[in-house]
């Protein structure tokens, strides 16, 4: 039990809320994994009641560092959130489990459905599926409106917040309406060459144009599957020799546990849990022998890696305790994208140049178009939050008609929705991950991912773990400032 009645320590609450993070994670990963729970989710806090106050938050808030302050304060904050919410999050996830669609005789759960999508669905078992989601997400809503409800009023009443747009700022430190700005220009300005490009795209794979296909369609065709005839015929642990060029022994990293093997109730997504930087980072897959595979392994990696490199003698606070997590994703959208590169392709899986170049030439639209869906997901997103009404999906579904060109339902908006604005994380990642590419290039020519230093800039970068946000990051390792124009040249010089 931990008592307020006492002076606090400083090193003991950065180790305090460094495990309840790790204890959130243990259980996550336990889920994913599909394995028994190591205790039940109601008594994650147990014992921490006491420190979880506004007491610890007002002797926080007194400590100089800046950095340390405020990444203690809103990891603190985060934990006061999901203590009151657990039980409303327990029952939501209860009824999230059974949620099933029922196509054919077949029950889709709802966190089957992408994987469903890409490998075992028809055109006319989507229309089914959207058929049976759309009640089944009134049916939830009620359940996700309460827990938004509370949260929101917790910021507010207990916590001082205006809203819940100036929560995220403070806690993140990002101009939500700069970039809200921002990315409408870059969708305006980009809006012909997209919907040119993807209408080919979808008329050559369904026979369709671009406005007759829902956001099911869209998680077929972005998986690229139609391909997958050209995907080589070894496992995928075998592909990750391709990191010994970089000096990097994949089998032999301390605190990297990577689970590939196909096991019964194990989330057919990929993911990497990082329980505690750098000693402990988990790796999980379902490989079904597709470049969706590669392409989000080399993402999970890019998370991975980035971990176990950390330095190990930053403190807690530089290593656990990043506030954003846009600089871990640039380095996942580096190695994602380079997995589907076309001297990756033709040198590292001997591809031939015409398959390899048609291949990479769809990468480069499907990460346009999936751009497009996070920048129409925050703005959508932005815009409620900043409104304050939570009940209406209607606004995001035009939304996300109008910049991906896919039908969205209006009932699922609430399921689609990920905390914090993390859909500009993603944006901000791609823009990053453009520089970082650019620059590698620059000083080590277009085989770049094949030289032994792109493994030491690299590890160089990594040692720095999460001291830096993505701004200051690009500044102190002397590369660009953030900006998209890097990207919009990437797309227009391959697909305009």
């Amino acid at each position: 039990m931990v008592s307020p009645n006492r002076d606090l320590n400083l090193t003991e609450i950065e180790n305090i809320l460094h495990h309840l993070n790790y204890r959130w994670n243990l259980e996550a990963l336990a889920l994913w994994k599909g394995e028994k729970l190591p205790f039940e989710p109601y008594r994650i806090y147990e014992g921490y009641e006491n420190f979880l106050d506004l007491n610890t938050l007002s002797y926080i808030d007194r400590l100089e560092d800046r950095v340390t302050k405020t990444r203690l304060r809103y990891t603190l904050i985060d934990h006061y959130l999901q203590r009151a919410l657990l039980p409303h999050e327990i029952e939501m996830r209860s009824w999230m489990k059974g949620a099933a669609a029922h196509v054919n005789g077949e029950k889709i759960y709802f966190r089957d459905i992408i994987s469903w999508c890409q490998k075992s669905s028809t055109f006319e078992k989507r229309r089914i599926l959207e058929k049976e989601t759309g009640p089944l997400c009134k049916f939830l809503k009620p359940f996700a409106i309460n827990y938004w409800t509370i949260l929101l009023e917790m910021l507010e009443q207990d916590l001082g917040f205006i809203n819940y747009v100036d929560y995220c700022h403070n806690k993140k430190g990002i101009d939500f309406r700069y970039y809200g700005e921002i990315l409408k220009v870059i969708l305006q300005e980009t809006d012909d060459l997209y919907f040119s490009a993807m209408n080919r795209w979808t008329r050559r794979r369904f026979d369709l144009p671009l406005d007759a296909l829902s956001r099911f369609d869209a998680i077929t065709l972005l998986s690229l599957g139609e391909f997958d005839h050209l995907f080589p015929t070894k496992k995928i642990e075998d592909l990750t020799t391709f990191f010994h060029y970089w000096d990097i022994n994949l089998e032999n990293i301390p605190g990297l546990n990577m689970d590939l093997e196909r096991e019964a109730g194990k989330s057919a997504q990929a993911m990497c849990f990082i329980l505690q930087v750098p000693e402990e980072v988990y790796i999980l897959m379902q490989p079904e022998g597709s470049w969706v595979d590669l392409e989000t392994l080399w993402h999970e990696l890019g998370h991975g890696l980035s971990a176990v490199f950390t330095s190990p003698y930053l403190s807690i606070v530089d290593r656990d305790l990043a506030l954003s997590h846009s600089l871990s994703e640039s380095f996942a959208f580096l190695l994602q994208n380079l997995s589907l590169s076309i001297p990756f392709l033709e040198n590292h899986l001997e591809l031939n140049p015409e398959d390899a170049e048609g291949l990479s030439y769809y990468k480069v639209l499907k990460d346009f178009s999936v751009f497009r869906r996070y920048a129409a997901k925050f703005l959508a997103e932005y815009e409620m939050f900043l409104s304050g009404d939570i009940s209406d999906g209607k606004p995001y579904a035009e939304t996300m008609l109008r910049y991906t060109g896919f039908r969205y339902q209006p009932e699922s908006y609430l399921f689609d929705l990920v905390p914090e604005f993390y859909s500009l994380d993603y944006v901000m990642a791609w823009m990053a991950e453009a520089v970082i590419e650019d620059y590698l290039k620059e000083v080590l020519g277009s085989h770049w991912i094949f030289r032994p230093e792109t493994g030491q800039f690299l590890k160089k970068w990594w040692k720095q773990g999460n001291r830096y946000d993505i701004f200051k990051f690009l500044e102190q390792n002397n590369l660009d400032s953030l900006s998209p124009e890097r990207l919009l040249r990437r797309w227009q010089r391959v697909l305009g």
